[in-house]
């Protein structure tokens, strides 16, 4: 397993590689000038100045190189110099600079990680567990009426858009009955018992989107691998040697069940991410998503290439950490 791992670690170099070359070329090709935000009344000449500094008039592939260098070399150094207060980034490195905002893209990314993770993060701890209850009575008991409810409920939130599903339950829940705010407020503080229950409240519609989303598709994986299972001879053997029901489908065929079904919940994960672009506009969720958004529309190129890239990262990361899951988990399968 740890030859495997290193294996995928060095194939994910090149992968990565490849990928951020087609990010910054697709994004670069597109129309854009970081001067187009500033005020008219500069002249041409400054503005030649400014895109000089930034590097915008220089050959494709040293603007390439030049931002590949500090995203993976003087990013890292500034995080790391961040998050542990060590000296280690020089005060002279130069970073990737926002056209809108003129500051370092990565520190705009921290600022917003800690509410993409609180919405996000808890939204598919949600979804997993209502899928995987629903999943497996479903199973269990095929063609019962909560199995067709709970078929009917799982197609439903797996096909209407994540932008629909957040418009109606603001229209509901927020404008008709009032029981929730329409806008997520970011600068809310959790001070005491009443501010917890406001950042409760505000969190539930975003929450609760992204949940439904997640929870049709999981449910619908382990349904279908908890049949897979019971109809397994080792089920008929456990039952025929008197154990319960519940240690059969608890124990046996649970387990069993769910070595697919964590690796769906971890290949999704990035997924869930792209999911939330979307629904951190509807609720104005200042976040990752809504930061990635404002930036498509005021052309701002070194933060699209950078939240993308940061994006295909964690695509290829989760897909090795789903493989390397589906081999501790099933023993039948050895990849060295």
């Amino acid at each position: 397993m740890l030859t495997y791992t290193i294996r995928r670690l060095l194939l994910a170099i090149p992968t990565l590689l490849f990928i951020s070359f087609i990010i910054f070329l697709i994004v670069k090709l597109s129309p854009s000038d970081p001067t187009a935000g500033l005020p008219l009344t500069i002249p041409p000449e400054v503005r030649e100045q400014i895109r000089e500094s930034l590097g915008v008039n220089q050959p494709v592939f040293v603007q390439y190189f030049r931002w590949l260098q500090l995203m993976v070399w003087n990013e890292p150094l500034h995080l790391i110099e961040g998050w542990t207060g060590w000296n280690v980034a020089p005060e002279s490195t130069t970073r990737i600079i926002s056209y809108q905002t003129r500051s370092p893209v990565m520190d705009l990314i921290m600022q917003r990680m800690p509410q993409t993770l609180w919405v996000v993060g808890i939204s598919y701890i949600v979804g997993i567990i209502i899928a995987l209850p629903i999943g497996i009575i479903s199973a269990y008991r095929q063609y019962s009426w909560f199995d067709q409810l709970g078929t009917f409920i799982s197609m439903l939130g797996f096909s209407v858009p994540t932008f629909f599903t957040g418009v109606l339950f603001i229209v509901i829940f927020a404008v008709n009955l009032g029981w929730f705010p329409s806008v997520y407020d970011t600068t809310h503080v959790v001070t005491d018992w009443d501010s917890f229950i406001v950042q409760l409240k505000q969190i539930i519609m975003p929450v609760m989107v992204l949940g439904l989303f997640n929870a049709s598709q999981i449910s619908r994986f382990m349904r279908a691998s908890m049949l897979d299972n019971l109809n397994q001879d080792y089920v008929r053997t456990a039952r025929a040697k008197g154990l319960t029901e519940k240690v059969v489908v608890l124990v046996h065929v649970l387990r069993n069940s769910l070595i697919p079904v964590v690796t769906v919940i971890a290949l999704n994960v990035p997924a869930v991410f792209g999911g939330a672009i979307i629904t951190e506009q509807v609720f104005k969720v200042n976040g990752i998503g809504q930061l990635l958004i404002i930036a498509i529309q005021s052309g701002d190129v070194p933060t699209v290439q950078t939240v993308s890239f940061i994006f295909a990262v964690l695509i290829v990361l989760f897909n090795l950490i789903a493989d390397v899951l589906y081999g501790v988990l099933d023993p039948r399968i050895r990849y060295d």
